[in-house]
């Protein structure tokens, strides 16, 4: 192994290895501080965090490689982790232990041993393991194991200096007599395979005796590297297979098992050598704690109250925040407004109309950093202090029936089991679920929650066509979504998600921490700028795209020339009425006209962001253009009389400006698409109407009202409300509560909004799931809706009655989904792992 002298090198690579909730992240961020890089590892989506400093002139990088409890190659995380350390081969492997529960820690030690990597025992957490009770002899301990041991407290940065030495003497000392597990009845084989590992070249890739003792206990990845190296057949594949089935005959247990179990007594022999009890017979505070929290009765009311302060604190508190943020993103916009060419009285210059549609579209995205900023501190707390794993032991069970796993419960929360929910969170969560088909499942049926953007469109579609029963129509929509989720996530994980790999639910309950300030913030603003830079990345070209089809190919000419002929009467009019005064001939040039018009328009449109702040708009106005802010704010008869004016021909030019765009959306691509689909959609009772509004709403599900606001235009003069107007036009057409009905449901199972779609990606490194995110809720939407519109008709039935039956089908459905798969598992497979609960549903 790699045992270079730290002198010979101007640096060192160390990895941080460790159980998960053994503190890993505070020893990493005690040893590196702020200068720390997220990434992924490649071609998968588990982070790769890494950082450095310099220590005695050396520079030491540290990757902290993910949590895990093993070696093997059971899970992606334990891949990872080995696959660093074999592949990369660090000087130093930092080995993060929780000192209140050494001996399960020791367990993992173990296995790092046999690696042959200098190797420091970082014994974290000793201020818990003293409040438990527990006296640690680190001499002892360092000379049982033959390696270093630094006790330390990360959170308080205690033993940040030893720490630091530890590592720099471990890279520069030669290899030293380290403690190696012995497996007793398989000692004998164990050597004989090591011996014949060492005559071929499978040797300069690994330590034999752990490729010995990898082969014998039957890993099947390394099984499957020796293959690769040695070929098919060969004997040493051969002899270790043959070596398992004997040993099974004869002691009617798996080589694996039995390794395991050596390593567990070592282990719990090495505590006993080392550790003295002092409080055996009190209970430690966590188990008092979760005496109540894991009460079979109590249990689901605390989770359900931590859920909702979750819900309410990130998702209504921080959405009340950006209302201060906001206005930072609209300065920012009004600044990319400066810097691109100027609007035109009807026609913008495409670069700018492109420009402001790609910051609108990244500003509705940057809305949200209050909503993460306090989301990911609450998320940071629960992890912290342990009580996120009380959650997914609570709901593991109910979940797996359906295919899911006990932390799918979180993205659901964020995405909205509770009204007002946003997805684009919910799937960012999901990256802790350790099951691939969970995560995966979780992350496509999470757009199915109600996010805040949708509640618009059902309001208005509830308050038109179902207004007599608006509390059990909202009742509906708020939970026929999450029977839908779980239904179509055991749909997926019964067919395209079944080869995907899975992992029994090993659960482990950590103790009870206190979370830190510095570690809860480091980790919220980490991962909000994790979010804005992927993200940021993706967003822009999605959005031209989205641009392009909104847009083009535009207006006739002919249509274009009569807008413009309407602007000129207008225009007409306006120097009309100045005439008389001494500005009618200054505003008879256009150029001088259109930038009082514009000047006008932002100034309005500053005023109405400015808020409580407007005063200081009139100042920046009539500093950047004192001669036109006379006719802003009018102090003589003849600036009110061009004032007034103004504002007619401003009223005039938004009308005509709204017109355009009526029609532009109408013969869009989009709205051309809209048409041509009107004869598949019927059969959901879509006209081509409804069907722009859902296209539109990819973008963003707030578009659809928009939309629907500027093709329902009837009324709209005499200032009527969009649910008269909308109202009025749809019972002359013969619109029904059936077909809002049906309308709603293909809304809630539609695919979700762009950035939600963007973030999709991101967390599955796939377009191919992102294509998939957008074309299997769609297909199953639109089977739904025309189920819903095309049997209720046929039956007779009214919106509401067909409401009622349909809520009835799904509910007795997810019911019997449920109980089948909980009968049919009647013998769930348990993983063996010695010294710690395991779980599986």
């Amino acid at each position: 192994m790699n045992t270079t002298p730290a002198t010979a090198a101007m640096s060192l690579l160390v990895g941080l290895a460790g159980q998960q909730n053994a503190g890993k992240s505070t020893i990493f961020n005690m040893l590196t501080g702020a200068n720390q890089h997220i990434a992924n590892y490649p071609g998968v989506t588990v982070d790769k965090k890494y950082g450095s400093y310099r220590y005695g002139g050396t520079r030491v990088e540290v990757v902290d490689l993910p949590g895990t409890y093993s070696l093997s190659s059971f899970s992606l995380e334990e891949r990872v982790t080995r696959t660093f350390l074999l592949g990369d081969k660090p000087n130093v492997l930092a080995n993060v232990v929780d000192a209140s529960s050494l001996q399960r820690s020791l367990c993992f030690t173990l296995q790092l041993l046999e690696l042959e990597i200098p190797l420091v025992l970082v014994l974290n957490m000793m201020d818990v393991a003293g409040r438990s009770g527990l006296k640690i002899d680190t001499n002892r301990l360092q000379h049982r194991l033959g390696v270093d041991v630094i006790p330390t407290v990360g959170r308080r940065r205690d033993g940040k200096q030893d720490l630091r030495e530890a590592i720099r003497a471990a890279a520069v000392r030669r290899e030293g007599k380290t403690l190696q597990p012995g497996y007793e009845l398989l000692e004998p084989a164990l050597e004989e395979m090591r011996q014949a590992i060492d005559q071929t070249n499978l040797a300069t890739h690994y330590p034999a005796r752990w490729l010995a003792v990898k082969l014998i206990e039957g890993d099947e990845e390394v099984l499957g590297q020796v293959t690769w190296h040695l070929g098919g057949g060969n004997a040493e594949l051969q002899q270790a297979e043959r070596l398992r089935d004997s040993f099974f005959e004869q002691h009617g247990l798996s080589t694996a098992d039995y390794m395991a179990g050596c390593r567990s007594r070592l282990a719990a022999d090495i505590v006993d050598f080392c550790v003295t009890e002092t409080k055996k017979d009190r209970a430690s505070l966590s188990e008092l704690v979760d005496q109540v929290v894991l009460n079979r009765f109590a249990a689901p009311v605390i989770l359900v109250a931590t859920v909702f302060v979750i819900y309410h604190l990130s998702i209504v508190k921080g959405y009340d925040l950006t209302q201060y943020w906001w206005p930072i993103l609209a300065s920012l916009r009004a600044l990319a407004s400066d810097l691109l060419p100027a609007a035109g009285m009807l026609d913008d210059p495409y670069i700018r109309a492109m420009g402001l549609w790609m910051v609108d579209s990244a500003n509705a995205l940057l809305n949200y950093i209050p909503i993460f900023l306090i989301l990911f501190s609450l998320i940071a707390i629960l992890e912290d202090s342990g009580y996120m794993a009380r959650i997914a032991f609570i709901l593991d069970k109910l979940f797996h029936a359906f295919g899911l796993h006990g932390q799918s419960t979180l993205p659901y929360i964020l995405g909205g089991v509770f009204a007002g929910g946003c997805a684009v969170p919910g799937v960012m969560s999901t990256k802790s679920i350790p099951d691939e088909q969970s995560r995966m499942a979780t992350i496509l049926t999470v757009p199915y929650m109600n996010c805040l953007a949708k509640i618009p469109f059902y309001t208005l579609l509830v308050n038109v066509f179902f207004a007599p029963y608006k509390s059990w129509a909202m009742l509906f929509l708020s939970t026929i979504t999450i029977f839908f989720a779980l239904l179509v996530a055991r749909l997926l994980t019964s067919t395209v998600l079944k080869s995907m790999e899975t992992v029994p639910f090993v659960m482990e309950l950590p103790k009870y921490h206190l979370p830190t300030l510095f570690g809860v913030g480091q980790r919220a603003i980490e991962r909000t700028w994790q979010y804005i830079k992927k993200v940021g990345t993706i967003v822009v070209a999605v959005s031209v795209c989205v641009f392009t089809l909104l847009q083009f190919p535009g207006l006739s000419e002919e249509r274009h020339g009569a807008f413009h002929d309407k602007m000129d009467q207008a225009t007409a009019t306006f120097r009309a009425k100045i005439a008389d005064t001494p500005h009618g001939e200054r505003f008879a040039d256009d150029k001088a006209l259109l930038e009082l018009a514009n000047l006008y328009t932002d100034y309005r449109t500053a005023k109405l962001n400015a808020g409580s702040g407007a005063a200081g708009v009139d100042d920046k106005f009539q500093a950047a253009a004192p001669e036109l802010f006379a006719f802003l704010k009018p102090a003589d008869q003849d600036a009110k009389t061009v004032s007034t004016a103004l504002r007619q021909l401003d009223s005039q030019r938004k009308t005509l400006r709204r017109q355009i765009k009526e029609e532009q959306i109408v013969g869009s691509f989009l709205g051309m698409i809209g048409k041509g689909l009107e004869p598949l959609t019927q059969w959901a009772g879509f006209n081509w109407k409804v069907n722009v509004a859902i296209l539109s709403s990819f973008a963003a599900r707030e578009s659809s009202v928009a939309t629907i606001g500027v093709l329902y235009q009837e009324g709209a003069e005499e200032n009527k409300s969009l649910e008269e107007r909308m109202s009025a036009e749809t019972k002359d057409g013969g619109f029904t509560p059936l077909h809002a009905l049906a309308i709603m449901v293909f809304f809630a199972l539609y695919p979700p909004c762009l950035a939600t779609t963007i973030m999709i990606k991101v967390q599955t490194g796939s377009y191919k799931w992102m294509l998939f995110s957008i074309v299997f809720p769609t297909l199953l939407g639109f089977v739904v809706a025309s189920g819903i519109y095309t049997g209720g008709s046929a039956l007779g039935l009214s919106g509401i009655q067909m409401m009622a039956w349909f809520y009835g089908l799904v509910v007795a459905l997810a019911l019997a989904t449920g109980l089948y798969k909980t009968w049919s598992d009647k013998a769930p497979p348990i993983v063996r792992v010695p010294d710690f609960r395991t779980e599986k549903g």
